[in-house]
This record gives C-alpha cells, sequence and structure tokens, in this order.
C-alpha cells in the first residue's frame, strides 16, 4: 500500500462534521501523512507538543483531538474506542486520504488499534506508545482502582477551561472516561491476529500494563520471533528504561529515533 500524498494549506483551526461531531483537527508539513491521535484527558498540545514539529519536516501531520477533549466539544454518546476510531477514519475519507500512518499515545492507542481492526484500507503502519494493551486483566489493579477515583490536577484543569467550547462539562467527561474504562472488554485476539499493517508497541518499563501482556500482544502482532533465522518481523517492540505512563511523552528523542526508523523501513511485501 503506498501514500497518497495531498498537499493541505495549514491553518490554526480545523473543524469537520462528523457522524454528529465537530471534530478539532490539525495540519502541519506535507508528504507523508501521519495520524497522531492523544490519550485520555490529553490534547495535541499536551500530549504531542514537543514532538509535533519535528514530525513535520518530513510529514504531513494530521492532529485531532476526540470527542470532548481540547478544542472538541463533547456530544450525547458514550466514548468508545471504536467509535473515536469511527470519527477519525470518517476525517481521514473527509481529508480525501486513502491511508497513513497513526500513532495513538495511551487511549489513542486503543483508538489506533481499533483503526487497524475496522479501517484496515485507510491504515499503513500503527504504533501504541503507553500502556499497549488488548485485554483489562493486562493492567496493574493498583491502576484500575486509582481510576475509580481520577481527578483532573489543578493544571490540566486551567489548560482544559482556556480551550474547551464548554468547560462546564468536564465532570461529565470525567464520568464518560471512567465509564470506559469499566466497560472496556478489549480487543479479541483473532482480531489482532488479522491486523496486517506493521504495528510498533512502546511502553515505559514502569508503566500502566505489565510487560508480560504487552509482550503477549506483540506476538498476537507477530512478533517474538528469532530474526536471525526466519527475518525481522513487521511488528516491533521498544521498552523504555526509566519510565512511566506520563513520563513516556517526555521521551522525545527516543521516541522519535524508534519511530522515524519504524516508518522508514519497507513495508513487507
Amino acid at each position: 500500500m503506498t501514500y497518497v500524498k495531498k498537499k493541505i494549506i495549514n491553518t490554526t483551526e480545523n473543524y469537520a462534521l462528523l457522524n454528529g461531531l465537530n471534530m478539532y483537527y490539525e495540519i502541519h508539513g506535507t508528504d507523508k501523512p501521519l495520524v497522531l491521535i492523544h490519550g485520555a484527558f490529553g490534547s495535541i498540545k499536551t500530549n504531542f507538543g514537543n514532538i509535533l514539529p519535528a514530525f513535520a519536516e518530513t510529514n504531513q501531520v494530521i492532529a485531532v483531538e476526540l470527542q470532548g477533549h481540547g478544542h472538541t466539544a463533547d456530544i450525547d454518546r458514550p466514548l468508545t474506542p471504536e467509535q473515536m476510531a469511527d470519527d477519525v477514519a470518517a476525517l481521514l475519507r473527509y481529508l480525501n486520504i486513502e491511508n497513513a500512518d497513526i500513532y495513538g499515545y495511551s487511549m489513542g492507542g486503543d483508538v489506533t488499534v481499533q483503526l487497524a481492526v475496522r479501517h484496515p484500507v485507510l491504515v499503513r503502519k500503527i504504533i501504541f506508545s503507553g500502556g499497549p494493551s488488548y485485554h483489562p486483566d493486562g493492567f496493574y489493579p493498583e491502576f484500575l482502582e486509582s481510576e475509580k477515583m481520577m481527578k483532573p490536577g489543578k493544571t490540566w484543569k486551567e489548560y482544559y477551561d482556556s480551550i474547551a467550547p464548554n468547560p462546564p462539562d468536564l465532570p461529565v467527561m470525567i464520568e464518560k472516561i471512567k465509564q470506559m474504562i469499566q466497560t472496556w472488554k478489549g480487543v479479541p485476539s483473532e482480531d489482532l491476529q488479522a491486523i496486517k499493517a506493521p504495528a510498533l508497541l512502546i511502553i515505559g518499563d514502569s508503566d500502566i500494563v505489565r510487560l508480560e501482556h504487552v509482550v503477549k500482544m506483540f506476538r498476537l502482532l507477530g512478533g517474538g520471533v528469532p530474526g536471525d533465522l526466519v527475518g525481522i518481523p513487521n511488528s516491533r517492540l521498544a521498552v523504555l528504561p526509566g519510565t512511566t505512563h506520563s513520563s513516556l511523552i517526555e521521551r522525545a528523542d527516543w521516541l522519535l529515533s524508534m519511530i522515524r526508523e519504524f516508518l522508514d523501513a519497507p513495508m513487507p511485501k
């Protein structure tokens, strides 16, 4: 599958009405399309502000803000990775982009996997950084327990209030995210095995997901083989030392070097 090159003039604010959602997105740079999908309570600036400019030097970066996040207002429907993936897919079709590389952080990684499952023709390669998981049992129990009491910090709330179309909606969003986490059933193993797009999983060694779980996911995506005998697999796994879930997005140098090399590698025949 090849890239479709499409030059789009950058603007500071872009909205597209998709599936009843007025989605905010930004486009930076030209050439090979790379979609950035933030995590829960995240935004383009908070999750990708330190690496987006570097990617824009070599890619047409399409950064999105999902339902109820950043500049995108909430609407009357639950939050699910499947629905958010459908929204991103609708945006790509709206922009006439036939296929793109997809990079998701945390919840955005779940959306990325759903894009590869539900809309494979739109996806060239996928990157899931920060807590790669495919089943709820992959999370540390302590993390799941803490999520029941989740409350955004003061700095994050101030930023949310400064850009959100409807800041008073924040308590509703918190409950929707809690509900999404508590009801998430994961991705069936057969769906992961059916993904044809090469995948790069990136996790911190002190992340919110058990390393053993990520290795299982890596194997389901075709990794974990003796490369000297059978060749390098399509999928890759990176474990960043001394790195937590929240600090992973601050490892700009590591992330850029790994992701660029992965994206530049030839597609499997």
